[in-house]
């Protein structure tokens, strides 16, 4: 059975998101409300829960999914990070962004991309979702909540839990997330290179000399 919980949007009940981080631990799917669009989140570990994920979203092996980090510290544990890519995260985090990185041995080889060994990451800029964050007490990995053969992703929590149901464990409503997937960001290049135009704005980026490409990629 897929159970809701019933979130405030800004200041997430501490009790809740405890329960919810337990399903997380246990194994569980979880839909997440984020400053961009729902996401549907498992613990990084945890190979059985990744393939169901997978799954739902009809992705295999090639597609990367992304690590949701609390802060930039968390972030470099698990991406390598230097100084210029680091300034550059510094003035988009946190926001509705995911960033590609080059992936360090804390990330589980399956999760890189099979050419590149990179992985998606992002600091979430959503009370609910960094409140989730700080209960489990590591990332989590995620990815949109777009179905197969779908274009948007789901955004109305009593429709993911009645689509979904039986396939995750939980949903988490609080009502104020966005609709439109993160923007995407390749950084491991010389320049940032723009590679999905989401709801994150890129003006400032490209003012700053940020490239962009017309390869879309589904996180």
């Amino acid at each position: 059975m897929t159970q809701r919980f019933a979130l405030h949007p800004t200041h997430p009940q501490a009790r809740l998101l405890r329960q919810a981080a337990g399903v997380l631990g246990a194994g569980g799917l979880v839909a997440v409300p984020t400053d961009a669009c729902y996401v549907l989140a498992c613990r990084l570990g945890d190979k059985a829960a990744v393939d169901r994920l997978r799954a739902i979203r009809g992705l295999d092996e090639r597609h990367l999914l992304t690590l949701m980090c609390r802060d930039l510290s968390e972030l470099s544990t698990y991406a390598r990070v230097d100084n210029r890519q680091y300034r550059f995260l510094k003035d988009w985090t946190p926001g509705p962004y995911t960033f590609v990185l080059d992936a360090t041995k804390e990330v589980p080889r399956r999760l890189w991309h099979p050419s590149r060994r990179t992985i998606g990451l992002r600091v979430p800029d959503a009370a609910i979702a960094q409140g989730l964050l700080e209960a489990h007490g590591e990332p989590v990995l995620c990815s949109s909540l777009i179905l197969p053969d779908e274009d948007d992703p789901l955004n109305d929590a009593a429709e993911i839990a009645a689509r979904l149901a039986r396939r995750i464990e939980l949903v988490l409503e609080g009502g104020g997330q966005g609709f439109v997937p993160t923007t995407v960001v390749d950084l491991t290049g010389e320049e940032p290179l723009v590679v999905r135009v989401g709801c994150g704005s890129i003006e400032g980026m490209v003012a700053r000399g940020a490239e962009t490409s017309t390869l879309r990629v589904r996180f």
